[in-house]
């Protein structure tokens, strides 16, 4: 059973049908998703949602979609993600009109925190595209130190920065 998750102002849910307008609204916005692969068409997010249903069946993690409590709308995703030959990673994205409000920080702080005492992972990564900068921002302000740099099989290097357990 994929757990959810509560802080102060949001849930972090598991991923199911019900969150597939959320997904559409972020990957069909080509400003919003750029970082992400998008924009991409309604078949292809529709991949993308049960890719991340099938997570947590296939590896045992995955991302959950993140819930405002105030408003109960869906505004984002955060977990953990891992492509094929790829290094597992802490990941998220927050739709436009959530972002600015601290929610990624929080919700990545909640994930880190089930990372290191429910998965019982001795260390948590992630990695992001040279030129987000808004993402390697969020990475240092949760204590993020970059460890190596890395050339993907996409043909892209990433520095790949290791996050503490929050205090």
């Amino acid at each position: 059973m994929i757990p959810t998750i509560e802080t102060e102002r949001l849930k972090l849910v598991p991923p199911s049908v019900d969150c597939f307008d959320v997904y559409e609204k972020f990957y069909t916005d080509a400003d919003a998703s750029k970082a992400y692969g998008g924009p991409i068409g309604k078949e292809s997010v529709w991949a993308r949602l049960k890719a991340d249903i099938g997570s947590w069946y296939l590896l045992g993690f995955g991302v959950w979609v993140i819930k405002r409590k105030s408003d109960n709308n869906y505004i984002g995703t955060c977990g953990f993600w891992q492509g094929n030959d790829w290094p597992k990673e802490l990941t998220w994205w927050i739709t436009p009109e959530g972002r600015g409000q601290g929610i990624a920080t929080e919700a990545s702080n909640a994930a880190l925190l089930h990372a290191y005492n429910e998965f019982n992972w001795d260390i948590v990564e992630t990695y992001m595209n040279d030129e987000n900068i808004a993402a390697r921002a969020l990475v240092e302000k949760l204590g993020g130190k970059k460890t190596r740099r890395e050339c993907f099989n996409d043909g892209l290097s990433r520095d790949i920065y290791q996050i503490p357990k929050p205090a």
